[in-house]
C-alpha cells in the first residue's frame, strides 16, 4: 500500500524488483494506492478502499485494515503484505508454504505481549473480514484501547484463534538486529543478517537513509552507509 507523501513511486518499483527475484510461485504483484503516477506498468493498481478517519488524527496506519474487506478488489486466496521499506535478501517461497490461516512477525519491541509487526503478514482475502468490522464498529473503544493497527490486527485475530508467527529467523529488525554499538559503528557499518529473508526498517532511517549514512537527533544514532542494501534494492535490477 503507498498513500500520502511519505513514500514515491519508486519504492513501489523497488518492491516489485526484489519480489520477482525472490519469488518463483506464480504470483500477482498488486498495489493499492492514492498516486500511481511512476508505478511500474508491470505493477497491478487498485484504488485503496476507503476507509473514512477524521483528518486530525493521528493515521498509525489504520488503513492497512481495509486489506480485511469482504471482497478486495478482483483478488483472492493467499496473499502476503509487504510493508514499502523492507530490503527482500532472499527467497520469500516459504512465507506462502508454512501453514496457518494467518502469519506475521512477531514484534521485537513488545516480548511479553502478542502484538506482531504487520510489515509482513499473510492472509486468505475475505476470511478475516471481522477485523474490518469490528474496527468500523468500535473505531473509538478500538484506538482508545490499542495504540496502533498492528496491536489491534494482532489481538483481533487472536482472539479467533488464528494468530501465528514467522519463525523468527525470517524478519530481523535493522534497527534491533544489525546496527553495531558505539563505538564501533562509527568504523563498521551494520551487520548484514545473513540468515535473514527480509528486513525490516520500522521508524528511522529508512532503506535509503541506512544506505547512504544516517545520524539521528543529536548525533545519539550513527549509521555508516550499507553497501549491502544496494544488492537487494538496487535500480539496476530487472
Amino acid at each position: 500500500m503507498k498513500w500520502g507523501t511519505k513514500f514515491e513511486a519508486d519504492y513501489v518499483n523497488r518492491l516489485f524488483r526484489m519480489v520477482s527475484a525472490q519469488l518463483t510461485l506464480p504470483h500477482r504483484f498488486v498495489c493499492f494506492t492514492d498516486d500511481s503516477k511512476g508505478i511500474d506498468k508491470r505493477v497491478e493498481v487498485f484504488p485503496i478502499p476507503e476507509l473514512y478517519l477524521p483528518s486530525d488524527e493521528p493515521e498509525r496506519c489504520w488503513k492497512k485494515l481495509t486489506m480485511f474487506s469482504g471482497e478486495l478488489a478482483n483478488l483472492s486466496g493467499p496473499s502476503l503484505f509487504l510493508d514499502l521499506d523492507i530490503v527482500i535478501r532472499d527467497s520469500i517461497d516459504d512465507f506462502f508454504k508454512v501453514d496457518g490461516d494467518f502469519r506475521i512477525i512477531k514484534d521485537w519491541d513488545f516480548p511479553n505481549d502478542i502484538i506482531g509487526n504487520s510489515s509482513v503478514f499473510r492472509f486468505n482475502i475475505g476470511d478475516h473480514n471481522y477485523v474490518l468490522e469490528n474496527f468500523l464498529q468500535n473505531r473509538q473503544e478500538i484506538k482508545m484501547r490499542f495504540r496502533n493497527e498492528q496491536a489491534y490486527l494482532s489481538h483481533a485475530i487472536n482472539e479467533h484463534g488464528n494468530l501465528k508467527y514467522w519463525d523468527l529467523k525470517w524478519c530481523v529488525s535493522f534497527k534491533r538486529h544489525c546496527l553495531r554499538k558505539w563505538p564501533v559503528c562509527y568504523f563498521k557499518e551494520p551487520i548484514e543478517p545473513v540468515s535473514a529473508k527480509i528486513v525490516v526498517f520500522h521508524g528511522k532511517p529508512t532503506p535509503n537513509e541506512a544506505s547512504c549514512g544516517y545520524t539521528g537527533k543529536l548525533g545519539f544514532r550513527y549509521i555508516k552507509p550499507t553497501n549491502w542494501i544496494r544488492k537487494y534494492v538496487s535500480p539496476d535490477k530487472p
